[in-house]
Formats: C-alpha cells, sequence, structure tokens
C-alpha cells in the first residue's frame, strides 16, 4: 500500500479525533510504530510541525490531510524497535529526538501491585519525575495517579505547554499513568494536564510527587538531578541507630528559616548560608536539634509552611534539594539533629495542588464533613485509601532516608483523631461504630509509626496533640498510637497562665503550677514554647510576663530555669532564646539588635548555660519520662508562691527551688536528702544574666529534718529567680 493510500484510510479512523482532541486514554494504542497489513506504519502527531523524517532511513512522514498526523508506512523490519524523529516547526526550528511512544511501559506490575495495596513504602521511588534509562536511552520518566482522568499528558516548557503533545498510557486499572520522554533533563518545568472522565474538565497540576518546584509565585514542577550528593554523616547516622534517646538529652530550637535571619537585600537566605550562620549559632547556644517548621514545599509565605503543596520537595525559597542535604549534613557533622516539622492533616485547595487533583475528590473526602477543615480552609487527607495513605508515608519515608533528617514532628495530630474536630453538631459524620474517633486516621498514624521506627531506628516520630487522647506514646501492640514524644500542651497551657498573672495573685493559681506532675510520667513529653506562642496577639515571650521591665526580664529567665529543670525534652522557639519584645512576624527576621542591651544577651546566656547543664547532669536528663528521676521537696508553698524538688539519676540529685515573687525569700529553709555541702550551680538572678545576684554560692546542712528529709539547708531564694544546687 502506498503512502497516499495510506493517509486515505488514517483519516477515517476516530481514535486520530480522539488523540487530537486530548481525549484518547491509550495513546499507544495509536501513535508509534504498529503492524499495519503486509508491513508496519509509523504514526506521529506533532501540532505545528513543518515536516518531519525518520532518521534512520530519512524517510519522510507524510501529513495526513487537515491534521497534524504525520504517517510512514513501510516493509516490516525497516524503522528499528526505538527510532528517532526530525521534525522542522513553523518557526523554522528543528527539532530532534527519539519518539516516546516507541518505547513499553516502564513501571513494575510489582510496584503498581503494592501502591494499590497501600503497602508501598517507597513509592517515590517510582512515581513522579525522575532521571531514567529505557534501552540505553536517557530521558525522564513520569509517573502520576489520577483514575479519573481520561486523558492525562505532561506538559512544560518543552512542549510549549500543549497538552496534546505528550499524553500519557494508563496502566490496566491502578490508576497510575506513565511517560517515558527521551533527551528531557534536569531542571526543565512541567506540569499534568488532566481531563476529568466523567466531566470532561481539563486540570493544569502540579506533580504530587515532585521532588523540585520553580520559586514562587510559579508552581511548576522540575525535572530533578539524578542523585548524586554524598553524605559526610556516617557517624552521626550510625550514632543516631544505636542512640537511647529516652535518657538523653534533647534540647530544640524551632526555626522559621524565613524569617530567622535575612540577606543585606531583604533576601531569603540560602541553605548554604543558613549553614554558615544558623549551624555555629545552635551549636553556641547549646542546643541539641533544629526543628524546622515545614520546608515542604507550599506557594504562601503567611502559611508558615502548614499548607504544602510538595510533600517531597524541600522549598525553593532557599534553594536546591541538594542545597537543603548539604544544610542537614552539616547539622549533623557539627553534632546537631534536625527534626522537621510535617503536616499530614490537611493540605490547601490550590487549584493547581492536590485539591480535586483528577477532577474528583482524590486526595480528600468528598464530603464536606469529613473532607473539609472549616476553620483553616483546607482539606483533609482521605487516610482510608489505600494509595492516600502510601503517598503520606512514602513522604515520611523520603525525608528520613534521602534528606537524613532525624524526625517529624506531626502536625496537628488531634485534628487527625476527631471526626468531629472543631465542628458543629450535625457537621461530622460517625464512625462505623457510632463514635467520634476517625479509626482510618488512627490506623495511618499507627503504621507511620511502625514502619518509620522498624526501618530506621533512632528516628524520633513527634506528636502536636493537644487533647487527653491516652497513649499517643506507647507502642500499638499495646494500643498506643507509636509516637516517640508528645508535645505537652496542658503544662505549656498552664504555666503560661500561672506566669503571665501579678505575682501578687499567683498563690491563688498555685496548682497550676504543681498539677502537672499528676501526669507528667504517662506520656514521653517535650515542653514546648513554640511559635505558636508567640504570634496572634499572644504576646512574645518577654512580654507575656507582667510587671516592669525587670520584672519581666526576671520572670522570663525564671520561667526559662524551671522549663529546663521540669522533667521533659525542651523546645524553644526562635528569639525567644533572647527575649525579642515584638510578636514573630514570618515577613521580617528576628530582633537581633536587642542584643546590643544587657537584658537580651543575658537571657541569652542563660539558655546557653542551661543548655550546657541539662546536657553536662544526668539527673536532669536521663529520667525525664520515668517518677524515679524526679521527688518533691515542697510543692505546698502557695503562700509564699515558692516549688521546690529533686531531680536525680543514681547517685547523682540536684535541688530546684523556685521563688515566683519579686520578694527575696530570706532564710528560707529547704529538706535535702543527704549532709554536705551544696554549690548553686545556676542561679538565674546573675549578673551575668542581668539580675541583682542575690543568694549564696555555697550552702552547708544543718541536722534540722525538713520536709520529710533528715537534714535542710537555709538560703536566700533571689526574688523572681530558680536556682540549682548540688551536692559536692
Amino acid at each position: 500500500m502506498s503512502n497516499a493510500a495510506n493517509t486515505l484510510t488514517a483519516a477515517r479512523d476516530p481514535s486520530l479525533q480522539l488523540i487530537a482532541e486530548a481525549r484518547h486514554h491509550d495513546p499507544f494504542a495509536v501513535l508509534g510504530r504498529h503492524p499495519h497489513g503486509s508491513g508496519e506504519r509509523v504514526l506521529a502527531y506533532l501540532p505545528g510541525a513543518r515536516s518531519v523524517h525518520l532518521i534512520e532511513n530519512r524517510a519522510q512522514l507524510q501529513r495526513i490531510a487537515g491534521t497534524d498526523f504525520f504517517a510512514w508506512q513501510g516493509p516490516a523490519g525497516v524503522v528499528p524497535e526505538r527510532y528517532r524523529l526530525e521534525w522542522i516547526d513553523a518557526a523554522g526550528r528543528t527539532h530532534v529526538g527519539y519518539d516516546p511512544y516507541c518505547f513499553p511501559p516502564q513501571l513494575g506490575d510489582f510496584d503498581l501491585h503494592l501502591f494499590g495495596e497501600g503497602r508501598h513504602w517507597h513509592a517515590y521511588r517510582f512515581m513522579g519525575a525522575r532521571a531514567h534509562q529505557a534501552n540505553g536511552i536517557d530521558g525522564v520518566l513520569f509517573a502520576v495517579w489520577a483514575p479519573s482522568a481520561e486523558r492525562v499528558s505532561v506538559v512544560g516548557e518543552f512542549n510549549d505547554w500543549d497538552g496534546r503533545r505528550n499524553p500519557m498510557r494508563v496502566r490496566g486499572g491502578s490508576g497510575i499513568w506513565e511517560l517515558f520522554i527521551p533527551g528531557m533533563h534536569a531542571g526543565q518545568l512541567y506540569k499534568y494536564e488532566i481531563r476529568n472522565r466523567e466531566y470532561g474538565t481539563v486540570h493544569l497540576k502540579i506533580d504530587p510527587y515532585g521532588r523540585a518546584f520553580e520559586y514562587r509565585p510559579g508552581t511548576a514542577g522540575r525535572i530533578p538531578a539524578p542523585d548524586s550528593y554524598t553524605w559526610g554523616d556516617a557517624a552521626w547516622m550510625q550514632a543516631r541507630h544505636d542512640s537511647d534517646w529516652l535518657h538523653a538529652p534533647l534540647s530544640v530550637y524551632e526555626v522559621h528559616l524565613g524569617s530567622w535571619r535575612r540577606g543585606p537585600d531583604g533576601a531569603f537566605l540560602s541553605y548554604r548560608e543558613l549553614a554558615e550562620q544558623l549551624i555555629p549559632y545552635v551549636v553556641a547556644q547549646g542546643f541539641t536539634h533544629i526543628e524546622l517548621l515545614p520546608v515542604t514545599e507550599h506557594p504562601l509565605d503567611d502559611s508558615w509552611g502548614y499548607q504544602a503543596t510538595g510533600y517531597y520537595a524541600p522549598t525553593s525559597r532557599h534553594g536546591t534539594p541538594d542545597e537543603f542535604r548539604y544544610f542537614v549534613d552539616q547539622c549533623h557533622q557539627r553534632g546537631i539533629g534536625v527534626i522537621l516539622d510535617w503536616a499530614p492533616g490537611h493540605f490547601p485547595k490550590d487549584d493547581h495542588a492536590l485539591a480535586r487533583f483528577d477532577g474528583s475528590a482524590l486526595y480528600e473526602h468528598a464530603d464536606p464533613r469529613r473532607g473539609e477543615h472549616r476553620d483553616w480552609g483546607t482539606l483533609i487527607f482521605n487516610y482510608g485509601r489505600n494509595e492516600v495513605r502510601n503517598f503520606l508515608l512514602s513522604s515520611a519515608l523520603f525525608w528520613i532516608e534521602e534528606c537524613h533528617i532525624d524526625g517529624l514532628r506531626v502536625d496537628a495530630v488531634a485534628s487527625m483523631l476527631y471526626l468531629d474536630y472543631s465542628r458543629e453538631h450535625g457537621d461530622w459524620i460517625p464512625n462505623m461504630y457510632g463514635g467520634r474517633e476517625n479509626l482510618e486516621a488512627i490506623d495511618f498514624l499507627r503504621q507511620l509509626n511502625q514502619v518509620t521506627h522498624g526501618q530506621h531506628p533512632g528516628t524520633l516520630m513527634i506528636a502536636e496533640e493537644s487533647t487527653a487522647w491516652p497513649q499517643v506514646t506507647r507502642p500499638a501492640y499495646v494500643g498506643g498510637l507509636g509516637f516517640s514524644m508528645k508535645w505537652n500542651m496542658g503544662w505549656m497551657h498552664d504555666t503560661l497562665v500561672y506566669i503571665s498573672k501579678d505575682p501578687v495573685h499567683r498563690h491563688y493559681h498555685h496548682d497550676q503550677l504543681t498539677f502537672g506532675l499528676l501526669y507528667a510520667f504517662t506520656e514521653n513529653f517535650v515542653l514546648p514554647f513554640s511559635h505558636d506562642e508567640v504570634v496572634h496577639g499572644k504576646n512574645s515571650m518577654l512580654h507575656k510576663m507582667p510587671g516592669d521591665e525587670w520584672q519581666q526580664f526576671a520572670n522570663l529567665r525564671l520561667l526559662y530555669t524551671y522549663l529546663w529543670s521540669y522533667p521533659g525534652k525542651k523546645l524553644l522557639f526562635m528569639g525567644s532564646e533572647f527575649g525579642q519584645r515584638s510578636e514573630w512576624n514570618c515577613n521580617a527576621p528576628l530582633e537581633w539588635p536587642a542584643l546590643e542591651y544587657a537584658p537580651h544577651t543575658g537571657v541569652q546566656n542563660l539558655v546557653r548555660d542551661l543548655n550546657r547543664l541539662y546536657r553536662d547532669e544526668p539527673a536532669l536528663h536521663r529520667y525525664e519520662f520515668e517518677p524515679q528521676g524526679f521527688d518533691w521537696i515542697d510543692c505546698h508553698d502557695a503562700a509564699q508562691s515558692v516549688i521546690s524538688y529533686q531531680r536525680r539519676a543514681g547517685h547523682s540529685t540536684l535541688i530546684a527551688s523556685f521563688n515566683f515573687t519579686p520578694v527575696s525569700r530570706v532564710g528560707y529553709r529547704l529538706g535535702v536528702p543527704e549532709h554536705g555541702r551544696y554549690r548553686v550551680l545556676l542561679n538565674s538572678d546573675s549578673t551575668f544574666y542581668g539580675g541583682g545576684n542575690i543568694g549564696e554560692q555555697i550552702l552547708h546542712t544543718e541536722p534540722t529534718p525538713w520536709m520529710g528529709h533528715p537534714c535542710s539547708i537555709v538560703l536566700t531564694l533571689p526574688p523572681l529567680a530558680g536556682v540549682i544546687l548540688k551536692r559536692e
């Protein structure tokens, strides 16, 4: 048959109309090389092309009249399995490359099977866009889940964002679409154009598994470079694997990278600049870990990263994924762990992202009573869908494995656990048993913690959970959720309410200091003074304190001494360590000029020394989750607003005593467990911290029994201050 006759036959093929209208669900059945009659035919669809040739035999493809289809027919075996096309566009530019439609499917059936069952822990290794070699030919393999799509295309700069040019193939009933495009390279921008099967609506979407994105406000993905980063933190990773984190000091500096510090021109610091500036600062201040507010890619600065769109991509605000790896690597080499704030509880409604991804409620529930957070204007993941659980679980492992993150702080866990979270009566749907518990989310969280802990011992999974849900930090096999630790929101709330009151009224609220010990060891608690406490009219940590400036700074130093001596791991938000005066503003750097003034440097000095003491003294960190590490000396002195307690580990005992009034308590008798000489290790009223230096340095016991102890000491408790003593 001649090419002319072939053209007439092709023109009557209805499948060509579907290809031209970008509606065909299986373009590989039409395009590429196929048997035809006694020979074979090569068919290409190239909108805007003037002429097309086969490179291998210089044969010209004939245009099908009135279309942008080009066809060649000839004897079998003339054209190789992988052939190249050369075509000239309307502007006279020449394009040469392998035809994507001459390649067989690239994704493995086993990957598709595990993904459909919700058991593919490493979906990021085959989903999304990644460098790939097929039959020795380099290119990029794209894979996206869109089960309600009639057609999905890869679009980008390389094809003028034309959804007709690179339609994908669907892999059976998996709902996964794939396409290998030869010759593509790292750095090129791309998205997916998706046509919904039921409504015919067309959606331009980012890659949910995208590993890099363009700088905001642009939202397109970037083809990632092949993994090539060379890590230098092997010693750290081995130590993490072998660590006994339950009994090790953990003091966390919570950071929003976009506002910790800015460049001279107000621009964001790069990951490399942050490595040069932030890491030495954290080391000098004595923190053990940095916790990053979400660096998962997000379109809106004011969301602080909690409305993420790129669950596998460090934000391009600060540089490339490899530059982020460099930052983590440098932290590890300097002895600093990195915890990432991770938000699997909700996602934004942005049209370009996950919301109604393929024209249907795919990642979210269709019913807004289950699928929408009314307060936040965001959508809720459908944890009962296998592929959605895969997406989130794989994201967690991606950050741990590919970026060496040491732990995830899981945001808004309470909103995941309760179906009626922040909802009015009638605006929620009970579970199958008529209860308010989100059974699917509970199963997901347990699986998340079992897999991450099982695959990577030593990593930390930390829950922000604000209710009395039981056993958040107990193993799943005993009915718990399986988290490593949980933020102690009750202690934080009670403590800040108490410390904000005028000292003259504090004796009426003494129970807010003591109540926390009734449940302190029911969970593995982190004590958080986080970003949430210094925004939205809550005041900075300094300005939560009552009284004049002297009292405010003294109260703040007292509060931090109490925090660092109380059982539980520590977390402090950036700026709070030097008493920033203003509330946190995510669009401006911290008030670093404040350190020109002695009261602020005094607070900074205190935090540094508290971290040192916390790390050096086993009594302060060995038993933070077990009752044998704590004993009250006196919790009843409400009249003078004083509390005193012991912290113990083995034969080491520290005494901590706190005066929450601006009056010095002279001649204050304190029961102690052993006779001998006691030295003050830290006094928050020291002049080095900006205080008045009231109180003794060395104390000797007297044989007077007191508070149930065989002996006692008599000391001066400074005003609005805490002291920590140790028997020499």
